[in-house]
């Protein structure tokens, strides 16, 4: 039976992080889900607005949560920023009602936030199932020491994101052992990157990124997996280059076997 989600890729995924979009769409159909792309999303904002009186940065992403709800009440997102932010705004509007009368108002409807958001790796756990991942597996990805960089944007804050423990999350992990691969648990994995600093303040970007590589070398990674687009070209831009950073949704579709050789 296929599992139908509506979707909401948002713009890197698109442009500089296609392949993050490519091998997740690939995946989802081996593994029986359609992924539904909105037919008229807009861009997140890319950052969650902190004035309650920022109502028109909400409005994209109010847009999409209430095209969701009227397609099923689900509303698969993959992109670390574009998460953090659709998931926030989507509280706003289900617990603020001084935020979501005024976006209503404007966009002349009726949406109290009932829209479910789930990022890929919570519909891969929660309604496919790592076990039935494993199954799924005709490429393990044995002896691959890989380490999870989880970043800031899915784990903080994190009573309002509710993605993992932001001090010891394990998704990422047992998604790598789930395709066949060894998770390497290291104490920066959930450490900024310093992606939002990378243009202006390009030496305290190096300095944070060598302090996520070096940590995790040192506890035996050989590659590292992350699901946000910023923090990748970070990795990459400012590392050695020593230690390969993909997309999570690439090595998935490697194990599934649907990755292009």
């Amino acid at each position: 039976m296929v599992m139908t989600f509506s979707y909401y890729p948002g713009c890197t995924l698109k442009t500089k992080a296609k392949e993050l979009d490519k091998y997740a769409r690939a995946s989802a159909e081996a593994l029986g889900i359609e992924l539904k792309e909105l037919e008229a999303w807009q861009c997140c904002g890319a950052c969650y607005p902190q004035s309650k009186d920022e109502i028109a940065t909400r409005l994209s992403s109010v847009r999409a949560l209430n095209d969701a709800a009227r397609e099923g009440g689900v509303l698969v997102t993959l992109c670390s920023a574009c998460h953090h932010v659709i998931t926030r705004v989507n509280r706003d509007m289900a617990l603020k009602p001084e935020i979501a009368d005024k976006a209503n108002r404007y966009l002349e409807i009726d949406y109290h936030g009932t829209t479910e958001v789930l990022h890929y790796l919570t519909m891969l756990r929660d309604r496919v199932g790592f076990d039935v991942i494993k199954s799924k597996v005709v490429n393990p990805l044995k002896g691959r020491k890989i380490g999870a960089y989880y970043g800031c944007m899915l784990l903080r804050p994190s009573k309002e994101m509710g993605f993992d423990d932001p001090e010891n999350p394990t998704i990422m992990e047992d998604f790598i052992r789930a395709i066949g691969a060894t998770p390497v648990v290291y104490q920066m994995r959930n450490e900024c990157c310093g992606g939002y600093v990378a243009m202006k303040d390009k030496a305290q970007a190096k300095k944070n990124v060598s302090r996520v590589l070096d940590n995790a070398k040192n506890c035996g990674a050989e590659e590292l997996i992350t699901a946000c687009p910023l923090c990748l070209y970070n990795l990459n831009e400012n590392g050695d280059k020593a230690m390969p950073v993909t997309y999570f949704t690439e090595l998935l579709a490697e194990a599934l076997g649907v990755k292009e050789a």
